[in-house]
């Protein structure tokens, strides 16, 4: 991954193949931002009206490339556009100065146009400890590429220099930091520990399912475990019949590529809060018998997304030494059709002891989930949240880029939408409507795995509080939207895997440990 640096040296003398700066959207035209001084000076005072000839307007995400000044050891100055200037109608308030996301947006687009290049130094607005760690999460995220199955890829695999393509950005310097300051040190290192995990989540989910089964991202959790030591637990297919757990096996039935379920678990010796995280991992989705169709089953390599984004904060969390014990439970299968698939109308006896009449097999994340949440739930945590990419109702409802927060408790709800607001996760509150519970009334069962068609998404919630032991404070966040870009990389954000809900559930764990939820 893309190494962070802080440096204190002025852009003008540091050696590096470009210098970043920010450009606003001023009320008259671009503004250059602030930590680009010294590159504005060398331009003799003129470099907005420079920008501005050139095209650049200071709008978010804009590009514009111009030689650097006479006696910069840089040749490149790459001017990225932060949006509206502070202080004007569309910007945000003048004394908060720009906000973190504006400046992890820009960095991450900085990052992703210099792939091939050793050494860029960012001289974006730096304020304090907060704007670094954001500029450095926009570096290191932005500059991530999954070129494993790539020829350059397997070249850079194998200590060679790629041939074909461009290598991800080697080095970002973060200007205005202070190598010695303890708050500057670390902020970067909280932005490498998140950061390199939550790129281990979107390797996982751009992985090609034949190889990543079930038994094998078990295998990847135990290898990361014993790297951090942290303590894991794998129940294979005769550990999960022996134990009842009729919703993994049923779902995982028709594969030949048997399920798994992994707890994970992080401890601190002084923590006095527990907290459980849930994630859907299905491997592979086709729908089972319930087959997709043709377009609809291309990118179900990424079902699994959540399970990855559970292990990314788990590990995340034991890497800062979050004071507060975090255990992931990862629900993994591989939902197929075949003779042994299970089928609709079939009924499940859960790990809970409840029935389930399956109507659609399609429907398989709430049933994996179900098994581990009612695991999860014999530990008595203080809180419970799970992560999936269950619903393509919660897309309809949210498009593709916001993932619905639903729970049992409101403040816990609110709480956890903050959260995500806070790190730059676009999230919004969902309710779970009571009257949409007698839809999933079965003749047969306790409860069928389908209910009304109109409010899918909430459907969806509702049968997963089924499964919430008694009294136990339970979120849900359905990351359909967010979980898999398959349009053009922006902001952070790449083509492919996103990583989607890891730094709201770090986030969660962080204010847990300090007490602030109570």
């Amino acid at each position: 991954m893309t190494a962070l640096t802080l440096s204190t040296a002025a852009a003008p003398g540091l050696r590096a193949d470009a210098i970043v700066i920010g450009v606003a959207k001023g009320t008259k035209g671009p503004v250059v931002a602030p930590g680009a001084e010294a590159v504005d000076k060398a331009y003799d005072g003129k470099l907005a009206g420079v920008l501005e000839t050139l095209g650049a307007s200071g709008a978010e995400g804009e590009l514009t490339k111009l030689p650097a000044p006479a006696g910069f050891k840089a040749p490149l100055v790459l001017a990225v556009g932060l949006g509206a200037e502070p202080g004007t109608s569309d910007g945000p308030d003048a004394d908060a100065g720009y906000d973190a996301e504006a400046l992890r947006r820009a960095a991450g687009v900085a990052a992703r146009a210099l792939a091939g290049t050793a050494k860029a130094a960012f001289a974006l607005p730096v304020d304090g400890p907060g704007a670094l760690e954001a500029i450095g999460e926009g570096a290191l995220l932005g500059a991530y590429s999954f070129d494993s199955y790539k020829e350059n890829g397997r070249q850079a695999l194998n200590g060679a220099k790629a041939k074909n393509g461009k290598a991800p950005l080697a080095e970002a310097v973060l200007l205005g930091g202070k190598p010695r300051d303890a708050a500057h040190k670390g902020a970067v290192a909280r932005a490498v520990a998140v950061c390199e995990e939550l790129n281990r989540s979107r390797d996982l989910v751009n992985t090609p399912p034949n190889d990543l089964t079930p038994a094998i991202f078990a295998g990847i959790v135990q290898a990361a475990a014993k790297e951090h030591g942290l303590k894991v637990q794998v129940l294979d297919e005769k550990a999960l019949t022996k134990g009842g757990y009729g919703g993994i096996l049923g779902v995982g039935s028709g594969s030949a590529a048997t399920p798994r379920l992994v707890k994970l678990s992080y401890t601190h010796p002084k923590a006095d809060k527990h907290l459980a995280y849930v994630g859907k991992g299905i491997t592979y989705d086709s729908g089972g018998i319930s087959l997709k169709p043709a377009g609809h089953n291309e990118t179900m390599k990424c079902d699994m997304s959540g399970a990855a984004a559970v292990f990314a904060a788990v590990v995340a969390a034991a890497r800062l030494g979050l004071q507060v014990n975090v255990t992931g439970w990862l629900a993994l299968a591989e939902n197929m059709p075949s003779g042994s698939a299970v089928r609709p109308g079939d009924v499940l006896r859960m790990y809970s002891g409840k029935t389930v009449e399956v109507l659609n097999t399609d429907a398989e994340g709430r049933l994996v989930l179900a098994d581990a949440l009612w695991a999860a739930s014999q530990e008595k945590p203080d809180a419970i949240v799970d992560v999936a990419t269950l619903t393509g109702a919660m897309m309809l409802a949210l498009g593709s880029r916001t993932f619905g927060v639903m729970a049992n408790d409101d403040a816990f709800r609110t709480a956890l939408h903050e959260a995500a607001d806070e790190v730059g996760e676009p999230a919004w509150p969902m309710p779970l409507p009571e009257h949409l519970r007698k839809g999933m009334e079965s003749s047969v069962a306790d409860i069928a795995n389908m209910g009304e068609r109109m409010g899918g998404g909430l459907v969806a919630g509702l049968f997963l509080r089924e499964f919430v032991g008694e009294g136990i404070t339970w979120a849900h966040l359905d990351i359909a939207g967010p979980a898999f870009n398959e349009g053009g990389p922006f902001g952070y954000t790449p083509k492919g895997g996103t990583g989607s809900a890891v730094r709201t559930l770090v986030r969660l764990a962080e204010l847990t440990a300090a007490g602030d939820l109570g």
